[in-house]
C-alpha cells in the first residue's frame, strides 16, 4: 500500500474534503486522545458473516476501510503502522439456511452448528441423485471455508492488502482468552447493558456467552446456571441430555452473542476503526458500551447507507437478491466497482444491472480529468482514492456508453469488428496500445448480449418521423468526408428543427431516432455515434428503419 503522497500534493492535503480524508481525521483525533495511541499500529477491520455468499455489500466494506487507510497513512506522511484485518465471524451457528445455496435439504440437519462445521453445500453431494454422484473431492471443509475462500480470491483480486482472521481459529488458539475472562468477569454489567433491550423471552434466556454443546456440536443459546469467574467457569443445561455441564469460557469452548462478541474482538485487536451499516447504529451503541467496560476503546467508524435492489429492498445475503461481484466484473472494471463503492457511502443506492454502464462511464471521466487537474482536484477525485494516490495514465477514444451502442446497432459479439469501429474514430487505435478499451469491448459485449438484445423493441416511424429521417438522410448524403461528431450533430438537429421539431419537441425527435433505428428510448450523442458507426453505414440503418425491416 502507498505510504505518503507525490510531494506535489503535500501542500494540499490540509485542504482535502474528500470523505476519506474527513474520516482519517476523526481517527487521528481519537488515537491523540489515547494514552499510547501516538504509538501504537494503528488496526482497521472489516467484518463478514460466512453465513451467506459473500456480496457486493461486503467488498464494498473492505473498499472503503481501505480508502479511509490510505488517506490516513497519507495525512501522517507513511509514519504510522497500519493493518487491515478482514475478522470472519465463522463460528457462529448457522441460523437459517440462505435461499441461495444449493443442497437445503442437508444444510437444515446443521442448523445452529457453527459455520465452519456445516459442510460446504456447493461441492457437498447428499445423495447419488446429486449430479456428481457424491461428495466433490475438491469440497471444501465447510459452508464457512467455501465462503471465506470466495471472500479472499475476490479482496486479492482487487489487490487489497488485509489480513484474514477466522473467528474459530482465533477463539481455538487462544488469541480470545483474556478478553473471554475479563467478559466472565464483568458479566452482570454486560448484562445490564444488553437486557433492557431485548423481550421479556429473550432475557430469560440471554447470555453473552454461547457455549458450543460437547454432544451436539451446536452453538447454543441457553442460560447460565453458574458462573465462576476465577476458575474461568461457566455452568448450563445441555438441551440435549437435561445435564448440567460446567465449560471453561477460553480455547474455542464458547462463542460470544455477536454484539458482546463484537466488542470483545475490538477489545482483544486493538480496533482503532470499523465502519458498518446504517442498521446497526443501535448494536454499535451497545457493543461500544461492552467494550468500555472491558477495559477498551471503541473504534472510530461511520454508518453507511444500505444497498437497495432494483425493487428498493435491502440488499441480503440469505436472499440473494443484489449483485454478486462476479455479476459486476462480468459487465465492468473492477475500478468502477470500486468507484460506486466510493460515491455518497451515506446515502441509500439501488444497487442491480442498469448502474453498471453509468458506473463505468464515470470512471473513465475521473480517470482521463487526473492528469489536468489541480493538486486540491486531484485529492478530491474518487480515482486518487480508489487507486491508492497513483492513478494510471488512461486515454480513450470513446466512452463505454457509446461502445455499448455501438455493439447493440452492429448487432455483433465479435470483438475483432468492434475494433474495426473504433478505428474509424481513432485510426491508431489498437488493443495493445488502449488495453483498458480492449476490456470494456469485451464488457459491452456480455451487457449486451445479456441486458440490452433481449429487451430491443424496433417500432416503425411515423409518417412525421419517416419525413425528418428521410431529410437527415438526406444532410449524411451530403456531409464532407470526415465530418466531425459535432458537425453531424448539427445536422441531426437541422433534420429536426426543419420538419417540425420545435426545441420544446426536440427531446421527441431523439427519442423517435432511438426508437426507430436503436430499438431503445434512450442513446447516445448521434453525432458522436454517427462518426463512430460510419455514414454509409448509419444511413443504411436509416433505410432499414424506413422499410420496416428493423421491426421484422
Amino acid at each position: 500500500m502507498s505510504t505518503a503522497p507525490d510531494a506535489s500534493l503535500l501542500a494540499a492535503l490540509a485542504d482535502a474534503r474528500a470523505w476519506p480524508f474527513e474520516e482519517a481525521r476523526r481517527l487521528i483525533a481519537r488515537l491523540d486522545r489515547m494514552p499510547g495511541g501516538k504509538d501504537k499500529t494503528v488496526i482497521f477491520e472489516t467484518g463478514y458473516g460466512p453465513s451467506g455468499l459473500p456480496h457486493i455489500g461486503t467488498f464494498g466494506e473492505v473498499a472503503r476501510t481501505s480508502m479511509v487507510r490510505h488517506a490516513f497513512e497519507a495525512l501522517t506522511e507513511g509514519k504510522r503502522k497500519t493493518r487491515l484485518i478482514c475478522f470472519s465471524d465463522d463460528m457462529d451457528g448457522l441460523r437459517k439456511v440462505p435461499d441461495n445455496v444449493p443442497n437445503k435439504d442437508m444444510l437444515r440437519a446443521y442448523l445452529d452448528m457453527p459455520l465452519s462445521r456445516v459442510p460446504d453445500p456447493f461441492t457437498r453431494a447428499p445423495d447419488a441423485s446429486s449430479a456428481s454422484g457424491g461428495a466433490d473431492k475438491n469440497a471444501y471443509q465447510s459452508f464457512a471455508a467455501h465462503n471465506n475462500a470466495r471472500l479472499r480470491r475476490f479482496l486479492d483480486q482487487f489487490g487489497f492488502e488485509y489480513e484474514f482472521f477466522s473467528a474459530t481459529e482465533r477463539y481455538a488458539s487462544g488469541d480470545m482468552d483474556a478478553t473471554l475472562l475479563r467478559m466472565l468477569d464483568v458479566y452482570d454489567k454486560v448484562m445490564a447493558i444488553i437486557l433492557p433491550t431485548l423481550g421479556p423471552d429473550r432475557q430469560a434466556t440471554y447470555s453473552p456467552f454461547l457455549p458450543v454443546s460437547p454432544t451436539s456440536g451446536k452453538v447454543l443459546q441457553v442460560p447460565m446456571i453458574a458462573r465462576d469467574a476465577k476458575a474461568g467457569t461457566i455452568t448450563y443445561v445441555d438441551p440435549d441430555t437435561g445435564k448440567q455441564v460446567e465449560t471453561r469460557v477460553t480455547g474455542g469452548a464458547v462463542k460470544c452473542q455477536w454484539k458482546a462478541d463484537w466488542a470483545m474482538r475490538w477489545t482483544a485487536l486493538g480496533v482503532d476503526y470499523e465502519m458498518a451499516g446504517k442498521d446497526l447504529i443501535d448494536s454499535v451503541t451497545l457493543s461500544s458500551q461492552i467494550c468500555k467496560v472491558l477495559g477498551g476503546t471503541p473504534p472510530e467508524g461511520f454508518n453507511y447507507e444500505l444497498f437497495l435492489d432494483e425493487k428498493g429492498q435491502k440488499i441480503s445475503k440469505s436472499k440473494g437478491n443484489g449483485l454478486t461481484i462476479e455479476d459486476w466484473l462480468k459487465y465492468a472494471s473492477p475500478e468502477s466497482l470500486s468507484l460506486f463503492m466510493y460515491q455518497k457511502p451515506k446515502s441509500a443506492k439501488k444497487l442491480f444491472f442498469d448502474v453498471i454502464p453509468r458506473a463505468a462511464d464515470e470512471y473513465l471521466q475521473f480517470i482521463a480529468a487526473y492528469p489536468t487537474q489541480e493538486a486540491k482536484q486531484k485529492l478530491d477525485n474518487p480515482t486518487w482514492h480508489i487507486h491508492s494516490g497513483l492513478p494510471p495514465h488512461a486515454e480513450l477514444p470513446i466512452t463505454f456508453g457509446l461502445l455499448l451502442n455501438l455493439v447493440g446497432v452492429s448487432n455483433t459479439e465479435d470483438k475483432a469488428v468492434l475494433w474495426g469501429f473504433i478505428r474509424r474514430y481513432a485510426a491508431d487505435a489498437t488493443p495493445a496500445k488502449f488495453p483498458i478499451m480492449d476490456h470494456l469491448a469485451g464488457y459491452a459485449i456480455n451487457y449486451y448480449r445479456d441486458f440490452i438484445k433481449p429487451t430491443k423493441i424496433y417500432r416503425a416511424a411515423t409518417a412525421d418521423e419517416a419525413i425528418a429521417l428521410g431529410a437527415l438522410d438526406a444532410m449524411l448524403g451530403a456531409a464532407p468526408s470526415g465530418a466531425t461528431g459535432s458537425a453531424l450533430q448539427d445536422m441531426v438537429y437541422a433534420a429536426g428543427k426543419e420538419n417540425g421539431y420545435t426545441k420544446e419537441t426536440l427531446r421527441a425527435w431523439f427519442q423517435a431516432i432511438y426508437e426507430v433505428l436503436l430499438g431503445q428510448s434512450q442513446g447516445p450523442r448521434f453525432g458522436s455515434f454517427i462518426e463512430l458507426y460510419g455514414v454509409p453505414e448509419t444511413r443504411a440503418l436509416i433505410a432499414r428503419g424506413l422499410k420496416g425491416d428493423l421491426v421484422a
